[in-house]
């Protein structure tokens, strides 16, 4: 916004100048000259004052860039490099203009160079393309039937195209990073679980070339004992579980692709082995806000039995859902265990109680250190150390070992008997659920899943419809929550919406204020679905989403249409107070700030170009310089050839003033 001002005090200022100068006035008075809106371009002017005050322009902005950039703080960086440029615009821009302006009447009369030859031919180029576009708006004015008709169908025909673009929170970010995990079969062994993901590794080496992988990193089982858990993401529960890191080289195949071939072919091979990809870059991971996948729907409630039978439906109900993969359980709830039954009547005769029995087996397979923690201090370095006696784990390879575990001995007629386990208490194997999650003290249950080919919102829609369907299974407390991208996602697309419409209101309120008019700002206002209908085709011909960065190019796009609709606004509103009617005034402000409207929207295009291309890792820079573009380019053309219109339209209810009957002529015939 602030490069539109500067270009249009340039604009002003030349088209003044030679106003000036077509009229005898004396071009050293540009101190009066260069501040001020134009009225009308008598001639082609010449291109050096016009480079050279681009290239001020761009000095400026970038003056105020770096010293914004030389604070500490985001904050810092563009409220100071804003008000730089703001006092750079206001104060040294008509300065430079005077200078170069005075410098070129010095040199005037002089042979031009090539660069001022290619300047005039230039001109006389765009001065044809005026001509024809006063043409051309002449007979938009005068269909008043055909022209709103026009307008209406393509708004319409963005809405319909709205129905295929598809929405997501943030686009993929192809960072060149993969991040598998992989789940052994339950109560598997470390060492039996290093052997599958060496097993696993191997697989994935065959899959990804040698020229696109860099690095395989495996993280097995829980991190060390002094390590705080809560900076984990949870996922991994037990010495089955870990993460497979893959690290790919510059110039890869796209991430995805690999991914989905990883997806597809490693279930093949492993089928007892469970894998799910979760996010590999800082990005992602930040905007799941802690939740391990993209989506996570979680059954709370304190119904333990129901909400696993619900939660197992209803993980096989979004498995049927194109376009979600990974769906899994999170919590395990098949871990085979050993379940101990104390015959009561039988350790009683022994002289044993059930907390003696249970403390001895808790000692030997859990260390002295859960019941009775005991500490030793070197005396030398004065350390202390855990002191700690357990039952080494290869001595507890079988069943047998284990109903061998020694208990506390019994006294019988002064003779010491000594107990084993299975002396007293008889085993059987039953499945239990190794971990247990909660939220707000209830049992929650979470289903964890991810998104491929489809859009996230079209994906939350199917979801909910799922989700609605299982409700009525549940009991009374209980409840099924979607949590993840998707709650983030409709959170900050009503924030945007709503923002949006105040941005509108109190911009159609300042306007009202500025202009007098609760009729004349409805012109600027009434255009803006113009650009909205930009960004939609932008976004559907390049093959994007809808998402945050998106809208925030939506955003730029819609604040440069306003500028420009003002520009054309203000402009015909002093035409009509020069005695036009408003026919007259509308088709005199296109033909008049046709230049300053398509400077702002070339340099806004052309610098958004390089960046809408997108390389890998730069995806959400692109998506908002892509809707940026449509933006602009459409809302450039309904500002040139509806906003006169509406106009138009709006100016016969509003009345013209008399007192000056100087009326601007402009150039072209009227079809």
């Amino acid at each position: 916004m602030i490069q539109f001002d500067f270009v249009q005090i340039g604009d002003n200022g030349f088209d003044r100048h030679l106003k000036a100068g077509a009229g005898g006035v004396d071009p050293n008075a540009n101190d009066r000259l260069v501040l001020g809106h134009p009225w009308t371009v008598h001639g082609s002017g010449s291109a050096v004052p016009r480079i050279k005050t681009g290239l001020w322009i761009e000095l400026e902005a970038a003056i105020g860039f770096l010293v914004g950039l030389g604070l500490g703080s985001l904050i810092g960086q563009r409220s100071i490099g804003m008000v730089l440029m703001i006092v750079l615009e206001v104060i040294l821009t008509p300065i430079v203009i005077r200078l170069l302006l005075r410098t070129e009447h010095a040199n005037h009369g002089a042979s031009p160079g090539w660069l001022g030859r290619f300047h005039g031919g230039f001109n006389v180029g765009f001065d044809h393309f005026r001509n024809y576009y006063g043409w051309l708006l002449a007979g938009i004015l005068r269909r008043r039937v055909l022209t709103p008709l026009v307008a209406c169908s393509v708004v319409a025909g963005a809405v319909i195209l709205s129905l295929f673009v598809g929405s997501d929170f943030f686009p993929q970010v192809d960072a060149g990073l993969i991040q598998l995990h992989v789940r052994a079969p339950a109560r598997t062994r470390v060492e039996r679980t290093e052997q599958i993901f060496r097993a696993i590794e191997d697989n994935i080496r065959q899959l990804i070339p040698d020229r696109d992988l860099a690095l395989v990193l495996d993280n097995i089982g829980l991190p060390q004992r002094v390590y705080n858990l809560a900076f984990t993401d949870g996922t991994t529960i037990g010495v089955n579980d870990g993460q497979i890191l893959l690290q790919l080289k510059e110039g890869h195949a796209p991430t995805a692709d690999y991914i989905k071939q990883l997806r597809r072919e490693l279930p093949v091979a492993f089928p007892d082995v469970q894998f799910y990809f979760q996010s590999a870059d800082l990005v992602t991971q930040i905007l799941n806000f802690g939740v391990p996948a993209q989506i996570d729907v979680q059954v709370q409630g304190r119904d333990r039995v129901d909400n696993q039978a619900v939660a197992k439906e209803l993980q096989q109900r979004l498995r049927d859902v194109p376009g979600l993969v990974d769906v899994h359980v999170q919590q395990e709830l098949n871990a085979p265990e050993l379940l101990y039954t104390i015959d009561r009547a039988r350790a009683q005769q022994l002289g044993l109680s059930v907390n003696q029995i249970v403390n001895d087996v808790n000692i030997s397979l859990s260390s002295s250190q859960q019941v009775s923690p005991n500490f030793w201090t070197d005396p030398k370095s004065g350390i202390p150390y855990y002191f700690a006696v357990q039952t080494p784990e290869y001595r507890i390879a079988s069943k047998n070992a284990l109903d061998n575990t020694p208990i506390a001995a019994s006294v019988s007629s002064g003779v010491v008997v000594p107990n084993t386990l299975g002396n007293v208490a008889t085993a059987k194997q039953v499945a239990v659920q190794s971990v247990s999650n909660h939220s707000n003290i209830q049992p929650v249950y979470d289903i964890y899943a991810s998104v491929q080919d489809r859009d996230l919102g079209s994906a939350a829609t199917a979801i909910r419809q799922v989700v609605q369907e299982m409700q009525g299974k549940l009991g009374p407390s209980d409840r099924v929550v979607i949590r993840g991208q998707i709650a983030s996602m409709d959170g900050a697309f009503a924030n945007l919406a709503i923002g949006l419409i105040f941005a509108a209101v109190f911009v159609y309120a300042l306007m009202v204020v500025n202009y007098q008019s609760f009729l004349d700002p409805l012109a600027v206002i009434l255009a803006l679905p113009g650009a909205a209908s930009g960004i939609l085709l932008m976004l559907f011909v390049t093959g994007t989403t809808l998402s945050v960065p998106s809208l925030m190019g939506a955003i730029m796009s819609v604040g440069i249409a306003s500028a420009n609709s003002i520009l054309l606004v203000t402009f015909a509103r002093e035409q009509r107070e020069a005695g036009m009617s408003a026919f007259e005034a509308a088709l005199s402000a296109g033909v008049t700030r046709l230049r300053p409207v398509l400077m702002t929207a070339a340099a806004m295009i052309v610098g958004m170009l390089p960046m809408a291309i997108g390389a890998p890792g730069e995806e959400q820079n692109a998506v908002l310089a892509r809707a940026v573009i449509g933006g602009v380019a459409i809302g450039t053309v309904t500002t040139l050839l509806f906003v006169p219109y509406l106009y138009s339209v709006i100016g016969k209810f509003t009345r013209r003033r008399e007192d000056s009957p100087q009326l601007l002529t402009h150039s072209g015939t009227t079809p």
